[in-house]
């Protein structure tokens, strides 16, 4: 019974820590998109390619 209670311990904590993470990632994103649309950049699209090719980017 203590190893059942040590793995619910372990669990709750692996749960909350990874709410934790994806919260910090959703807040980095909205603040990433809140810069974006206060200076009109549209950065948090993302880039198309890595490397400029011979081709011209699509509107």
């Amino acid at each position: 019974m203590f190893a059942y209670e040590l793995h619910r311990m372990h669990h709750s904590e692996l749960v909350r820590e990874a709410a934790a993470q994806r919260l910090t990632r959703q807040a980095v994103k909205a603040r990433r998109a809140a810069k974006a649309e206060r200076s009109g950049d549209h950065e948090a699209e993302g880039r198309v390619s890595a490397r400029p090719g011979p081709f011209v980017r699509a509107a």
